[in-house]
């Protein structure tokens, strides 16, 4: 038997494990019921978000399908329009591109049959003139459509100017070759010069055309901000005259679509009144656009703003071309509309002629005139030559030379304000320089050779005449350095004190000049750097070989107890100086 103890303590071993366990399997239950509530959360959780991934899968499915749908009507719409693109954008190439379908043919034979039934049974004439307006709004609606199409288009990516076109045989309908911007970069041209002469007073790095203002007082540089609003404004410039002669030449190709059509469905009789009435409407507002632009440039040569009569001559020269078809397509239609278009060009020859008078002649005339110059771009300079066949060249050639005679004549007339010769001199070297490299580079100087073969030496005269009015500044410097009041004296012969006197006012005559010329001068400004380095080369070698063989004749000669005093500067340092000329950062 076991003893009592022993089983007593037994017994409460057994209790207390059996304590334990329960605790235990207590937790455990817990545990397991807590586990099963987070079981049904998220069991209740997942739930909900497959309903709402359904609900969200059934609302984007539809719209995935009309994005899908969109995409392909916008590549649809891309691609039609590029292909619009590469039809409209010489103006010429409608002809070549565009088959007019104005109505499908099942439709046109139905018209064509009410047509006749009316004509022969209705007696009544009514639908012509319900016709006529109906087309005549329609062909309204597409140049307009075709006008700000292009315009949106010419915003966004560079359109090839048909402006300027070299001349050719076809029809002004082919494609022209492309020379971008041609217009905007001769008007900056000219505005700048216009604005800002040559100077040749202080600037920093002055270019061709910076750094001189219209009083000619001082220099000021051009704005960025001008600059840009400048640009930006002569872009859209472009882009209108672009437009408006892409419209002249659509309308004309679309008028004769537009009588094709007629003459089906018109009685023959009827035919060119219904077009005369049907065509106005668009042929007015083209006409009033061209009259704007004539307003335009009118009031720019009132404020002398020349370059911005432009515009006027690539539209001239594109109605000039387009006046054939244009008659053809027109014949038979009254007199007034026949003759909308050459009274148009009419009033262009006109303000362009009064605008290159006007021109020539305020230069001339009126000293306070701000300058400018009849140089182009090498693209100005083609379409120029271009117009060979409607201006003589020898007439163009004289009138160009005219211009440069009245320039130079208002240069020399700027230049007298200058009191400094050289730096009167130097102005008109810049002007004359700046003058001949545009003419040689636009080409213009070949025109120019046509009534006046010997314009380019002439220009080169007047640029080496220049740079000799300008060498005699230095004179002052180079006159201490001559023999001129040297006694004759042998080395080691003591010097009287007038002698020594008359050795020290030519090195202190020396020095001063030198010093007195090379900081003002070094101010002055020569743009062009083969100009400014020749001019500085020039005059190293004649004021240093002079300064050498002065410092020889006194190089055994005793005429100070301080000849450092006098001889301040080495043959190397006066020709270091004289390289610091023109240049405002030395």
């Amino acid at each position: 038997m076991i003893p009592t103890e022993d089983a007593s303590a037994r017994k409460r071993e057994i209790e207390d494990k059996l304590k334990q366990e329960q605790e235990t399997l207590s937790f455990i239950r817990e545990s397991l019921e807590k586990s099963d509530q987070l079981s049904k959360g998220m069991v209740s959780i997942l739930s909900s978000f497959e309903s709402r991934l359904m609900q969200l899968e059934n609302s984007i499915i539809p719209v995935h399908k009309q994005t899908e749908n969109l995409q392909r009507l916008q590549e649809n719409v891309d691609k039609t329009l590029s292909c619009l693109d590469h039809v409209i954008r010489p103006p010429g190439t409608i002809d070549r591109y565009v088959t007019l379908e104005h109505l499908p043919e099942a439709v046109l034979q139905d018209i064509i049959c009410i047509s006749a039934w009316l004509v022969e049974y209705g007696r009544n004439q009514d639908f012509m003139n319900v016709y006529f307006q109906v087309r005549s709004s329609q062909l309204d609606r597409s140049i307009k459509g075709l006008k700000e199409h292009f315009r949106k288009n010419s915003a966004t990516s560079a359109m090839h100017s048909p402006a300027v076109q070299t001349k050719r045989k076809e029809t002004p309908t082919k494609k022209p070759p492309k020379r971008p911007g041609t217009i905007r970069k001769a008007q900056n041209l000219l505005k700048q010069y216009s604005q800002h002469g040559l100077d040749g007073k202080k600037g920093s790095n002055l270019t061709p055309l910076e750094g001189f203002d219209h009083d000619l007082r001082g220099v000021k540089h051009l704005s960025d901000d001008k600059h840009g609003a400048a640009a930006g404004k002569d872009d859209v410039l472009d882009i209108e005259i672009d437009s408006y002669i892409h419209c002249i030449s659509a309308f004309v190709k679309l008028a004769q679509s537009e009588y094709v059509l007629l003459t089906e469905i018109i009685p023959e009789h009827h035919q060119k009144k219904t077009f005369d009435s049907l065509i106005q409407e668009a042929l007015d507002n083209l006409m009033l656009e061209g009259d704007n632009i004539v307003s335009a440039a009118r009031r720019a040569i009132m404020r002398h703003d020349y370059s911005a009569v432009l515009t006027i001559f690539p539209i001239l020269r594109h109605l000039k071309q387009t006046k054939p078809d244009f008659d053809a397509t027109l014949q038979g239609t009254a007199a007034s509309t026949k003759n909308k278009l050459p009274a148009l060009i009419t009033s262009m020859e006109t303000i362009g002629a009064k605008a290159l008078e006007e021109f020539a002649d305020s230069i001339k005339v009126d000293h306070t005139q701000r300058l400018m110059v009849p140089v182009m771009t090498s693209e100005s300079s083609s379409s120029a030559s271009s117009y060979s066949s409607e201006f003589s060249r020898r007439l163009l050639s004289t009138y160009i030379y005219k211009v440069l005679g009245n320039l130079q004549l208002n240069l020399s007339n700027k230049a007298k304000v200058y009191e400094d010769p050289a730096l009167r001199a130097v102005f008109l070297h810049n002007n004359y320089n700046y003058i001949l490299k545009s003419l040689e580079k636009s080409e213009l100087i070949q025109l120019v050779a046509v009534t006046h073969k010997k314009v380019e030496g002439s220009y080169r005269e007047l640029i080496e005449q220049e740079i000799q009015n300008y060498q005699r500044s230095w004179l002052k410097v180079t006159e201490h350095l001559t023999e001129r009041n040297i006694p004759a004296f042998q080395p080691g012969t003591k010097l009287k004190d007038k002698e020594r006197q008359i050795i020290k006012d030519k090195f202190k005559g020396f020095n001063e000049g030198l010093e007195e010329l090379c900081k003002i001068q070094q101010g002055w400004a020569v743009p062009d750097k083969e100009q400014r380095d020749a001019i500085r080369q020039a005059e190293k070698r004649v004021v240093s070989e002079a300064y050498r063989a002065f410092l020889q004749r006194c190089a055994n000669i005793s005429f100070t107890k301080n000849p450092e005093k006098y001889h301040r500067y080495s043959p190397e340092q006066v020709e270091e100086m004289i390289d610091k000329l023109f240049d405002t950062s030395a």
